[in-house]
């Protein structure tokens, strides 16, 4: 392999970092250039080389949280248990099935997602606080189960899903929100990890410098995100799933 694959294949991995560790969508730059730059290997290794560079920019991103924000770790525990076992489930039915009938259902509810957080400004903008206990545990468990098998099974956005659905069913603002996904997606990361490590679909002479660059990309976006707090988050937030927007238009609509 030349080396200026591996050199782009990092500076895309650093942009994906930076921009997860915000309010996700970092696949929407990783898993393209992974797919255009790898022709060669077959899709399934080149998605599974790729989690090892989400899971690392990830975990660094998560630290950065950890030391600012509070989080509810009765909760945040059980999502990270449910969220596992479901992307391992989705990444097992991806093995053997397309997923690209989901493209179009993804491109409706994101764009509903694009206008209704552009038109209510304080969306995202101040916790929550008349949200019963019994249905913080109830909205956990799906946003687990049903982002956690997403993420396995397509992965693009999964951090943006997390950030919305952390803001609409458990009451958080963005800042809040952005935290306790990261900590959600390393254990939908690690699930899919675990299921292409077993399958043999990682290669780890790409993963690991991929790997040290997510991090740093991922280290510098959540001290970012910290220090300038919910209204930056709020357009970070928009922009990236403008971002999302385009790139499944494109699949549904052009691409052949």
């Amino acid at each position: 392999m030349e080396n200026y694959i591996i050199i782009l294949l990092c500076v895309a991995a650093f942009a994906a970092g930076f921009i997860d560790a915000i309010v996700g969508g970092g696949g929407l730059i990783q898993t393209p250039a992974g797919l255009i730059l790898l022709p060669s290997l077959p899709v399934s290794t080149v998605i599974g080389t790729l989690k090892i560079p989400a899971f690392s920019g990830t975990s660094f991103a998560a630290y950065q949280y950890l030391k600012k924000v509070t989080m509810n770790w009765k909760i945040l525990l059980i999502m990270m248990a449910l969220a596992l076992p479901s992307a391992f489930l989705g990444s097992t039915i991806l093995t053997y099935m397309s997923n690209d009938f989901m493209k179009p259902l993804l491109l409706f509810i994101l764009s509903l997602l694009a206008i209704y957080t552009y038109a209510k400004k304080n969306f995202g903008q101040k916790v929550e606080r008349d949200i019963s206990n019994r249905k913080l545990l109830l909205n956990s468990v799906l946003i687990s189960v049903i982002v956690g098998f997403y993420d396995g099974f397509i992965g693009p956005g999964t951090g943006s899903f997390l950030v919305v659905a952390f803001i609409a069913l458990m009451g958080f603002d963005f800042l809040h929100a952005s935290a306790n996904a990261k900590m959600v997606n390393l254990a939908t990361n690690f699930g899919s990890i675990c299921l292409f490590a077993l399958k043999g679909k990682i290669i780890w002479a790409i993963a690991i410098p991929m790997a040290a660059c997510n991090a740093i990309g991922g280290w510098l976006g959540a001290k970012l995100a910290i220090n300038k707090g919910n209204g930056f988050i709020r357009i970070f937030f928009l922009v990236v799933v403008v971002g999302t927007l385009i790139r499944f238009a494109y699949d549904v609509f052009w691409k052949k």
